[in-house]
Parts: C-alpha cells; structure tokens; sequence
C-alpha cells in the first residue's frame, strides 16, 4: 500500500500539482511569490502597534515581537492549508472528470503548497529572532515534532472539509467563522497568563492548535509560557489534544475515502 502510495507516478504528479498551485495563487502579481513572506509580515506589523504599543498586552512576556510573529504564522499556515484544500477538489473538476487519479493526491499537493510556505515563513522568525538575541531551549529539537502534529490536524480538517465542500457549499462560510473565532480563542495574540481562571485555561489548551502553538514557542522563544504539563500537573488530560489529532485525522480521511466515490458526478 505504501509502495503504492508514494510511487514515482504520484510523487512526480504532487510535485506538478504544487507547482500549478503556486503559479496560479501569484498570477499577475507585481510581487508574486514575495507575498508568502510580506502578508504575515505586514498582519504583525499592525498587530505588534496595535496590542503591544498601545494596548501593552505583552508587557511581562520575554521577546514579546517574536512570540506573536511565530503565532500568527503558525495560525496563518493552518488557515491557509484548510481553506485551500477546502475548495481543492471543487477547482480541479475538471481534472477529476477527465483523468482517473487518487483524488487525495489533489489535498495532499495544496498541503504542501501551505507547508512550503510555512518553511519560508520560519525563516523570517529565525531572523527575527538573531536580531532580537532569543536563545531557544534545549529542547528545540521538539519543535519538528509540534509542526508535524499542527500539519497533521489541518490534515484531517482538510480532508474533512474538501470532501463536504462538494456536496455543501455554505462549508467555506461555516469555516471562515470558525476560523475568525478559533484566531481569538487561540492565545495568539495574548499570552495565556492573561487568562487569570485556571479552567479556562485548561480548556484552551484542549485545543490541538493552541497546544501546539504554546510548546512550540517554549522551546522555541521563551519558557516563560503556559504550556499544558505546566496546569494539568501531569495528568493525562494533556493528550486530549494528541488524541483530538488523531480522531480528527481518523475522521476526515474515513469521510474523504467515503464520498470520493462520487466527486466526478458531484462537482
């Protein structure tokens, strides 16, 4: 099944489907492709003036300027693989009627699509942060391993959603409204400590992307950050987000596997 899956043929079709993604995205753009770099860039410019400059909301948290670049980075990269993969199968209609191909190929390639960005972003944050002399923890080795479980979750979400997308196009819109809400129940903006109800706490980090995103910036930015062994002292209750992963990856391929059956006579 592996051997199926990661075929010459498959791989060579991704590489060519993630390429006509990025063509297509920065088509008659004066600065293309720059616009992975400056989008993130430009959002924490008017953030970091807005909440850090006026509103002090970063007062007390060491490297306050990297550790909100890294959470709206991390946020925009699971926003943008989701809401590309969304409507992935819809855009490639066309291609789905007239060749037969894995139909999960075509989520995989906008994944990467997301994922390569992601990578160019995490250049920007390492400089920001030799500028700004952040000395990551010893642990930073971790850090693979919390991206990993972020791509994984929108992973499953992508899934999910690209096959309901077919058959429901109000979808896009339920998800954009997940989405505006998730970025504030998500401490991306404000550190955690602000939260001063120590449940409300816990169930904030319940979430996969706020978990990730919270471990990730303690080995990578400061350790004075919240992070689940830090509230739940131990317990199992700090892989529910692990465990939420899985289900949620569980589900959005059972589901994709499902309804790709009829995507050809859906889209």
């Amino acid at each position: 099944m592996f051997k199926r899956i990661f075929s010459k043929q498959n791989r060579v079709l991704v590489a060519e489907l993630v390429r006509t993604d990025f063509k297509l995205r920065y088509q008659g753009s004066v600065l293309g492709y720059a616009w992975s770099l400056l989008r993130p860039l430009l959002i924490f410019v008017i953030l970091y003036i807005v909440f850090v400059k006026f509103l002090k909301v970063g007062a007390g948290t060491p490297h306050y300027a990297q550790y909100l670049l890294f959470g709206i980075v991390l946020w925009n990269f699971f926003t943008e693989m989701t809401m590309q993969s969304l409507g992935s199968i819809v855009g490639r209609g066309d291609l789905i009627r007239k060749i037969r191909i894995p139909r999960w190929i075509i989520v995989i390639s906008s994944s990467l699509s997301a994922l390569i960005n992601l990578f160019l972003n995490l250049i920007i944050i390492t400089l920001f942060m030799i500028i700004g002399h952040v000395e990551p923890s010893s642990k930073v080795y971790l850090l693979p391993l919390l991206l990993g479980e972020v791509y994984l979750f929108a992973l499953g979400v992508s899934f999910f959603l690209s096959a309901a997308f077919v058959k429901y196009r109000d979808v896009s819109y339920i998800w954009e409204v997940i989405l505006q809400a998730g970025f504030y129940l998500t401490p991306i903006l404000y550190p955690l400590s602000r939260i001063t109800n120590v449940t409300f706490q816990k169930l904030m980090l319940m979430n996969p992307m706020a978990q990730a995103l919270q471990d990730a910036r303690y080995v990578l930015i400061t350790k004075k950050t919240i992070i689940p062994s830090h509230i739940f002292n131990g317990g199992w209750y700090e892989y529910i987000p692990l465990f939420i992963v899985v289900i949620v990856l569980i589900i959005g391929v059972s589901y994709f596997r499902k309804e790709s059956k009829f995507f050809a006579e859906n889209i």
